[in-house]
This record gives structure tokens, C-alpha cells and sequence, in this order.
């Protein structure tokens, strides 16, 4: 049996879908039935219930983007740098391995060499650089919290998307934003990143952290001419004239736009779908929200 953590969120709500998919038995842990966020609440239910493996995919990401965690900053600091380390004592007082899903949006840019950052860079977009998002900084010191912690995963997502309209998809906000800002970032298909982080489990390869990205990077531009190509929303995009622009009409704090090398998760054998050909398959199945 598996335990998740916000499986209420997009994120969760994918990994329930691949459980219950996959026919495993797991259990949506509610903080109404066990306050979770409890460490000793949490590891008595694990000593009680014995899962064989823990996802947490809570945490604060603020709505309708990372600007509301400039207001919330108690709980974002809580879900994103307190919380993992709760999460971490539990599982280890009750001898449970487990998943933590990070982010990329601790990186900013690329390397100098202009390929992706690896799991071995130190983050450049943090509290400890300042220069990022109250959101990008808290989620930097999680991973600093779990630092040195045995039997955990750190899965690093980044801008999720897949074929279903959606606030949280990527591809959504595209077409709904009035401007749009030019970037180079990789990206994450929602489907995809729930079953590479469980098959890290499965597989039971070396624990630590990897980048789930699909393989490549792409430019807003890029997946704009996707969308257009598609035919999913034929409408004219408009674009700010730069970052400036952006941060001086359009957003409270900075965004961390980065280029991601997923090289580690395919070298244990888990691959993903390169990005362009994935944003293309998702336009092709694209569902609307049911109304």
C-alpha cells in the first residue's frame, strides 16, 4: 500500500490516477481524517498502517501563481521548507521509504556552457543568491532540509502541462494570458512525471534527486507556434517587450526560467518523450474543461 500526500492538488490528483491505474492499492492521506503535518500524528500512522512507500506531493504553490506566496509567506515557508523535513522524520522513525516533489524553479538560465543544470548544481535561483521568488526560495531550503536524508527521492518538476484545460496547465495559461514573456525553459508532461517518479520506486534505483523534465528545452514562442499549428486556440499571441516589461506591469517577484538536463532519470533506464513531440501529442488529444 502507498501513501500520498496532497492528493487533492494537480499534481496528487495525477498520481491518484496512476495508482488506481495501475491497480495498487494506496491511501489519500486527509488532514480532516490525520493531521500529517503532525510529525508524531504522521509516524504512528505509518508505524500503523506499514505502507510500503510514501509520495508527498503537498505543498504551497499559491493561486493563481507564485505572486499570492509573496503574501502567504508563513505558509509557504511551512508546506515548502518545513513540512519536507516533518515528512522526513516520520518515514524515518517508522522505516518508510518515500518520494518529495521538488522543483526546477531553483535554477535560473542555463549552465555556462549553455546545456541544462544537473542534480549537482547548486541552486542559483534561492534565498541564499537573492534574486528569487519567496516561492523559488522556500522550495530551495527543502531540498537544503533533506540534505544527507537516506531512502528518499527528490523529483524536481517543472511547469507541468498535458492535454486537459486546466489554471495549473501550462499550455492553458498560454492561451489564456493576455501577454505572454518570452523564455527558454524545460517542461514537465503532468502523466509523464507521475509514472517516471513512481517507476523510480519500482525500478528501485539509487535514491537522491533527478530532474523529470521531458528531454530537450523549448521557447514560449516555440510552444505558441505549437498551439497555433494545432488549431486548439487560433488566437493572436502577444508577447511583453521584455523581461522588464514583465516584472514592471505584469508580476510581483521574479520567475525563474531555466534549462534542466534530465540525463540522470533516463540513465537508469526511465525515459521520457522529448519535449516538442510531447506538447504536440497533448494539443492533438487537447479536452477542454467540462462546463
Amino acid at each position: 500500500m502507498i501513501y500520498l500526500l496532497g492528493g487533492s492538488g494537480y499534481v496528487g490528483q495525477a498520481y491518484q490516477a496512476l495508482l488506481a491505474r495501475k491497480g495498487i492499492p494506496f491511501r489519500n492521506l486527509r488532514r480532516a481524517e490525520v493531521d500529517y503535518t503532525n510529525p508524531e500524528v504522521l509516524r504512528d500512522a505509518l508505524l500503523r498502517d506499514k505502507p510500503e512507500f510514501l509520495i508527498n506531493a503537498a505543498g504551497y504553490t499559491g493561486k493563481p501563481n507564485v505572486d499570492a506566496c509573496e503574501l502567504h509567506k508563513t505558509e509557504c515557508l511551512f508546506g515548502n521548507a518545513v513540512f519536507p523535513g516533518i515528512v522526513a522524520k516520520a518515514c524515518s522513525e517508522a522505516g518508510v521509504p518515500w518520494g518529495h516533489v521538488s522543483s526546477g524553479c531553483i535554477y535560473t538560465g542555463s549552465r555556462p556552457d549553455g546545456t541544462g543544470f544537473t542534480e549537482t548544481d547548486v541552486p542559483n535561483f534561492s534565498f541564499r543568491t537573492n534574486n528569487c521568488s519567496f516561492y523559488s526560495g522556500t522550495k530551495a531550503l527543502g531540498e537544503e532540509v533533506l540534505a544527507g536524508t537516506p531512502n528518499v527521492f527528490i523529483w524536481r518538476l517543472r511547469i507541468p502541462y498535458n492535454n486537459e484545460e486546466n489554471p495549473r496547465n501550462y499550455l492553458t495559461k498560454l492561451m489564456r494570458y493576455k501577454t505572454l514573456l518570452e523564455a527558454t525553459n524545460s517542461i514537465s508532461q503532468l502523466e509523464e512525471f507521475v509514472a517516471a517518479t513512481f517507476a523510480c520506486w519500482e525500478k528501485r534505483v539509487p535514491f537522491g534527486i533527478y530532474n523529470v523534465t521531458n528531454p530537450g528545452q523549448v521557447t514560449t514562442r516555440e510552444v505558441v507556434d505549437l498551439i497555433l499549428k494545432s488549431g486548439v486556440c487560433p488566437k493572436e499571441y502577444v508577447f511583453f517587450k521584455d523581461e522588464t516589461a514583465f516584472m514592471q506591469t505584469a508580476a510581483k517577484t521574479p520567475r525563474s526560467n531555466c534549462v534542466m538536463s534530465s540525463a540522470k532519470l533516463a540513465s537508469v533506464g526511465i525515459q521520457m518523450t522529448e519535449v516538442r513531440e510531447a506538447v504536440t501529442r497533448d494539443l492533438r488529444n487537447w479536452r477542454k474543461a467540462a462546463a
